[in-house]
């Protein structure tokens, strides 16, 4: 069955082929499942509660004086199994800003576990709450009526996905946005009078498909190669990209690692876990772009604090029955 999702996912993986960035992307998309699919809630069978905080493009400034459009991120997800669910819930929030424009995701997802071989199929669904605050725009051609001013809108969306947990092998993915809900936003016609909610932005859907594989090379070292392949269904086309990389971790404590992101950059990770039971993660990535640079900043700086209980073991006590009691 691992061979066969692993076919599955090479070739999947392998269509993803573009420049296109519409939503958050992160380095450290192995380490968090969460971010996604819906599917992956509670499906390690732990607790988890992961943070990421992307600086992208660092001191990138604009030419033109206006505002710099360099993309700052922050995430935070958590995942966790409800036994009595058969299943596990999760959450996230993320803050997105990229020059004039940010963007406030909360998510709550439920995932539905079955038993499949040795691993698990989290089969999920997940509500969505966006919130887009556009700021003031100058725009290219004077007194354009469709460049919004200072507004934001609100919606509700839904997203759904699947996640496979083996011993060694992952895969899984998810879509979000299903509803493409239309945000409105404020302009001014070209009189320069503020027209109310005349310019629109509609939410485009988002697949994502991840993988990886933990070839135990030792009692003590683990390499795992991992991919995640990204499709933006914005208007009547699509645009696609795909990271693909490989790490190598040291009794589950330390890791180094490096990656590629399509016609974008080069990537390092070095992290380390630590506490009981290394239940605490520390993690940095590096990107240095390599191509289309020319609009861009050369790095990208991101941060990951994790955390990892003990996984949720059901009690199997005896239940004990005693005459006094049966009345």
């Amino acid at each position: 069955m691992q061979k066969r999702l692993l076919v599955v996912a090479s070739l999947l993986v392998a269509g993803f082929a573009a420049h296109a960035q519409q939503q958050p992307q992160f380095s450290h998309y192995g380490f968090n499942g969460m971010y996604l699919s819906p599917g992956y809630a509670g499906i390690t069978n732990r607790p988890e509660v992961t943070f990421l905080g992307r600086y992208q493009y660092l001191n990138y400034a604009a030419d033109f004086g206006d505002a710099a459009g360099a993309p700052n991120t922050f995430l935070l997800t958590a995942s966790v199994p409800v036994l009595a669910l058969n299943g596990g819930i999760g959450a996230q929030v993320y803050r997105d800003k990229i020059g004039n424009t940010t963007v406030t995701n909360t998510a709550l997802s439920y995932a539905y576990h079955i038993k499949l071989n040795s691993g698990k199929l989290g089969i999920g669904v997940q509500g969505i709450f966006n919130s887009i605050a556009q700021g003031d725009f100058r725009a290219k051609d004077a007194n354009d009526p469709n460049v919004p001013i200072a507004s934001n809108d609100k919606k509700l969306d839904a997203g759904a996905g699947i996640w496979y947990q083996g011993e060694k092998f992952y895969i899984g993915g998810g879509v979000n946005n299903l509803a493409a809900s239309k945000y409105k936003f404020d302009s001014r016609n070209t009189l320069g009078v503020v027209q109310k909610e005349s310019a629109t932005l509609t939410a485009a859907r988002h697949a994502y498909l991840s993988t990886g594989y933990n070839f135990e090379l030792s009692p003590s070292f683990v390499l795992t190669p991992t991919a995640v392949g990204k499709l933006d269904f914005e208007g009547t086309g699509k645009t696609f990209s795909f990271e693909a990389g490989v790490r190598g971790t040291i009794n589950d404590r330390f890791w180094l690692g490096a990656g590629y992101r399509h016609q974008d950059a080069v990537t390092g990770l070095a992290g380390v876990s630590f506490a009981k039971n290394n239940m605490l993660r520390l993690g940095y990535a590096f990107d240095l772009v390599v191509f289309n640079s020319d609009a861009k900043a050369r790095t990208s700086h991101e941060l990951m604090l994790g955390l990892r209980l003990a996984e949720i073991v059901p009690s199997l006590r005896p239940i004990i029955r005693t005459p006094r009691y049966s009345f």
